[in-house]
């Protein structure tokens, strides 16, 4: 009789220990599962946001810092800028500092807002967004999509300054974008000058607001390297 309540306990015993294991096993399976569900989530949602950006001409850094800050928390978009010669389809973030310029292109401070009469600077950099710019020519189309509606800029003119020269944003007598980075496209190390595209309006919404109801920003200006 001793013998088979031994028995029996020892049965219950092992029972109990093959449970906690299989629980622990499931358990694991399921947090295993859960982490690379996570992980493919995260994967998806950095692959869906590279739709419309070509990075054939990025280089590896850049990429990195771009992938990088799109998992960081940051302002919605001011609009979106399109040059359709290069292919380029990308963001327009208020700001010029680096983490702006990783996500997107950067509206340069104290410059025309967006959608409104004046010199509208934006910044890019030369190894990410803005390197296509080595491409683009007179006469090419750049479209700005903002909240109200969508506005067809021609390019003027493309010419190369030093990083001094900030005269290229100061106001115009035309509604114009000024596309700032730096140059030589490739170059190893911080560039030394800086290439500008500048583009006048060519159209623009109907119900787009005049220089009249956004009061010209001013003040002064520094140089930025992108």
């Amino acid at each position: 009789m001793l013998w088979r309540h031994a028995e029996r306990a020892a049965w219950v015993a092992g029972i109990a220990c093959l449970t906690l294991v299989g629980a622990r096993l499931i358990d694991s399976e399921l947090q295993r599962r859960q982490a690379i569900q996570r992980f493919e989530d995260l994967r998806a949602s950095l692959q869906s946001r590279t739709d419309g950006v070509d990075l054939t001409l990025w280089s590896p850094q850049r990429i990195s810092a771009w992938r990088t800050a799109l998992t960081l928390p940051g302002p919605a978009p001011l609009a979106v800028l399109r040059i359709p010669k290069i292919h380029l389809r990308v963001p327009v973030l208020e700001g010029s500092d680096d983490v702006t310029l990783n996500r997107g292109v950067g509206h340069i401070e104290q410059t025309a807002a967006l959608g409104t009469d004046g010199n509208a600077g934006l910044a890019g950099h030369r190894d990410g967004f803005f390197r296509g710019l080595k491409d683009v020519s007179v006469g090419d189309t750049i479209e700005l999509d903002t909240l109200r509606g969508r506005e067809i800029y021609r390019i003027d003119r493309t010419w190369i300054v030093e990083p001094e020269d900030v005269a290229v944003l100061d106001p115009t007598p035309v509604r114009s974008l000024t596309l700032v980075t730096c140059y030589p496209f490739y170059f190893v190390g911080s560039a030394p000058q800086r290439f500008i595209v500048r583009a006048v309006l060519t159209s623009v919404p109907r119900d787009a607001l005049s220089s009249a109801d956004i009061a010209e920003p001013s003040g002064h200006r520094t140089a930025t390297a992108f």
